[in-house]
């Protein structure tokens, strides 16, 4: 386990980023601006490229999470 501790902080700065950059490449209008009078699409379905980038996004967030945790646990 001592291996992981000082790559750990370089890990969860890449997953950061990634969640970034995908929550950025996701399509606008999507989010809340929708409650705001954005938008009237709320119930169309994902496809594609949306779809993959969706999955990512959330696939990115749990491990960051993931991450975060093991970071504590280690500590």
């Amino acid at each position: 386990m001592s291996f992981i501790k000082p790559a750990l902080p370089i890990i969860q700065i890449i997953l950061a980023v990634l969640v970034v950059v995908s929550i950025l490449l996701q399509q606008r209008g999507s989010g809340l601006s929708t409650a705001f009078g954005g938008d009237g699409n709320i119930y169309r379905t994902k496809r594609g490229v949306e779809k993959s980038i969706f999955r990512a996004t959330i696939i990115l967030t749990i491990l960051l999470a993931a991450s975060a945790v093991l970071n504590v646990i280690i500590s």
